[in-house]
């Protein structure tokens, strides 16, 4: 049984302005980097066999603030990336909504199957974001059998995991909260996923507090 802990990573600029980031390279705001050192401190009692993160700067930043305090490396990995979302990325959602309607509508209803314009980069979609993804998180797993691994990635990751973890389809609506720096906890049996917790934020609570009192 390898025993995961699944975090996305800290919060951003794009994040608070609700722009679309997907596969940009966006870095962690001042809140993010202080959730950064939250996760450190939380998991600092915890063993842990392995740190991976995206190859992405704002997962990097938060990986590194678990790794330093016990001088472990973190091993980037591409395939933990988020979904590229083509064109649409770098976009307000209202801009989305007014510069490719139909897009947008397509996004907002899960479609699985549907491709957005491509930008920069070729967008995935869903499906098949879905398969880079579970795949990804599972081939890490059975890496560390009986081990005990965190993975530092994108909210559309965590999501994707879930899903699989709870045989959820992907056109049904999220009924779950995917937040930044939070710890989410979950094991691999080698044939499924298992979720043990969800969405562990009293670290993230309690350096808000911190900071208060100083």
């Amino acid at each position: 049984m390898t025993q995961i802990l699944l975090i996305r990573h800290g919060e951003t600029a794009w994040n608070v302005e609700r722009r679309l980031q997907g596969q940009i390279d966006i870095v962690l705001n001042a809140e993010g980097e202080r959730q950064a050192a939250a996760l450190g401190r939380a998991l600092a009692q915890e063993s842990l066999d392995a740190i991976y993160s995206s190859d992405l700067r704002r997962t990097l930043q938060t990986a590194q603030g678990i790794a330093e305090p016990r001088r472990m490396a973190v091993l980037p990995d591409r395939a933990l990336r988020e979904r590229c979302y083509g064109a649409l990325e770098g976009l307000l959602h209202g801009e989305v909504a007014q510069r490719y309607p139909q897009a947008y509508a397509a996004w907002r209803a899960r479609d699985p199957d549907s491709r957005f314009p491509d930008g920069e980069r070729r967008a995935e979609t869903l499906r098949e974001f879905y398969c880079r993804a579970v795949d990804a998180v599972t081939s890490l797993a059975e890496r560390h059998p009986h081990g005990k691994i965190a993975l530092v990635t994108h909210g559309g990751v965590l999501e994707c995991v879930y899903r699989a973890a709870r045989a959820m389809d992907l056109e049904a609506p999220r009924d779950f909260d995917i937040r930044n720096a939070a710890i989410n906890r979950l094991s691999w049996d080698g044939a499924g996923w298992q979720i043990t917790a969800w969405s562990e934020t009293v670290h993230l609570e309690e350096a808000s507090l911190d900071e208060i009192d100083k």
